[in-house]
């Protein structure tokens, strides 16, 4: 399975990725802001989507499609 990023980058476990646009999250008043970085990323069975932590949140799943390799 491969996953790739935004850009078309292939994302490997533990890799840092960067959002790209504004995100609501979904249960939470929290927005991502763009920009914000999120190290050691983990991939899931979904190649569409990666978990990563966030002090704010937790067990936050991101769709690759949002997000660029830093």
């Amino acid at each position: 399975m491969v996953v790739r990023d935004s850009n078309g980058t292939i994302l490997n476990e533990g890799d840092a990725v960067q959002v790209v646009k504004d995100l609501k999250v979904k249960g939470s008043s929290t927005t991502l802001k763009r920009g914000t970085v999120f190290k050691n990323i983990h991939l899931t069975e979904d190649e569409g989507e990666i978990e990563c932590r966030s002090p704010q949140i937790k067990g936050l799943v991101l769709k690759t499609e949002f997000v660029k390799k830093v």
